[in-house]
């Protein structure tokens, strides 16, 4: 009987984005050859969601795009190896870096999720993914008062690839907690 990975936790700093969690990051954020503004408020990103250094009028190859999608990635695994003090299995792991990808170190870092996670809720750690749905938006498509990502300092809104990716990442985060 084989061993899943998925169901087994190991010392975070034993784990690596798997080619699995790879693939699944590159599809989530599709490609674009030029630098773009994937929704109206949001930074430049280019490649397979790479923003760091973007400026609008950037252009890229897949070839560039995939190594630059690798040095990211090794970014964000520090990132979570850093803030993250338990074991994982393979899949929490990914998704945990899918999730730190898209949102940023520092969002992550500073989560409810992450504190969850360390107190071994591993659990609430999971389902915490589907917090982050909501993104930047303009005056005539901000959440109103009573709808989820309402926010009375800037307009927000929830972002149904965002909620699709979300729900993707909570389920591979949940094959281990089963």
């Amino acid at each position: 009987m084989a061993i899943n990975p998925n169901r087994v936790r190991v010392g975070i700093a034993a784990l690596a984005l798997s080619a699995a969690g790879f693939v699944g990051i590159v599809l989530h954020e599709g490609y674009t050859d030029r630098a773009v503004i994937p929704v109206p408020g949001d930074v430049p990103t280019i490649g397979f969601g790479t923003t760091e250094g973007v400026k609008l009028g950037d252009r890229t190859t897949p070839p560039q795009a995939l190594q630059r999608t690798l040095q990211d990635m090794a970014k964000y695994e520090g990132s979570v190896k850093r803030c993250v003090r338990v074991p994982l299995t393979q899949g929490e792991y990914d998704a945990y870096i899918s999730l730190a990808e898209n949102i940023g170190s520092t969002a992550f870092c500073e989560s409810t999720l992450v504190v969850k996670l360390n107190e071994l809720d591993y659990a609430a750690g999971c389902q915490h993914i589907e917090d982050f749905v909501c993104g930047p938006a303009t005056e005539a498509t901000r959440a109103k008062p009573g709808q989820r990502c309402y926010s009375k300092t800037r307009p927000r809104r929830e972002i149904a690839g965002l909620v699709r990716r979300r729900a993707a990442e909570r389920a591979l985060c949940l094959e281990g907690v089963r």
